[in-house]
């Protein structure tokens, strides 16, 4: 999922610190393929660095696989956020959000959240678990400040309900491959809205 559209030339990646060209490697291989399809063999030679860098820095495969994710989460979150921050309406801000998962749908290497990705490999309770459900509380957090500012009548009930319009139409886009997927989570949330802060 790495945001670089053009590779550097081989000689500045060398000088890239081992820990940054590991994330990278991560970031490409887990979320494309999955945690445990990709394994630390493929991500050391993707990164080009030996394999004691990766267990100097991250300690384990676990290790990575956690770092990996808090990445995630703080990309994630960061865009989401800004996104928020852009309007001074909050019903506005809630869309923004909305909108800003869907350019996502946009990018051609879109595989969905990398949280339900990892979980789906992983038992219950947990690391893999525990930064998903942290994930998902910032998540809804933001909404629950949006849903507080629009004058929701039960503004937690509104936030779990725009997160599972969140979730839902990410996996969507994911699945389904269909342009039509935005569109769609959009009106839902806007009669969403319409119906609770009427």
């Amino acid at each position: 999922m790495s945001q670089t559209a053009i590779r550097m030339p081989v000689e500045e990646e060398l000088r890239r610190p081992p820990r940054e060209r590991l994330l990278e490697a991560a970031r490409d291989l887990f979320y494309a393929e999955g945690v445990h399809r990709v394994g630390i063999d493929r991500v050391i030679e993707r990164a080009g660095v030996a394999k004691a860098s990766l267990y100097s820095t991250f300690g384990s495969k676990e290790g990575l696989v956690s770092a990996y994710l808090e990445d995630y989460h703080d990309r994630v979150m960061s865009r989401r956020r800004a996104a928020a921050e852009s309007e001074s309406d909050p019903v506005a801000a809630i869309l923004a959000v909305f909108d800003s998962l869907a350019r996502d749908y946009q990018r051609p290497d879109y595989n969905g959240c990398a949280f339900s990705g990892a979980r789906a490999e992983e038992p219950a309770g947990g690391p893999v678990d525990a930064a998903a459900r942290a994930y998902r509380a910032e998540m809804r957090e933001i909404f629950s400040e949006l849903c507080v500012k629009a004058g929701a009548r039960e503004p937690e009930l509104l936030a779990w309900q725009l997160q599972l319009l969140y979730s839902g139409g990410a996996e969507s886009a994911k699945i389904e491959r269909n342009a039509e997927v935005p569109a769609a989570q959009r009106a839902a949330v806007e009669t969403l809205l319409k119906s609770s802060l009427a």
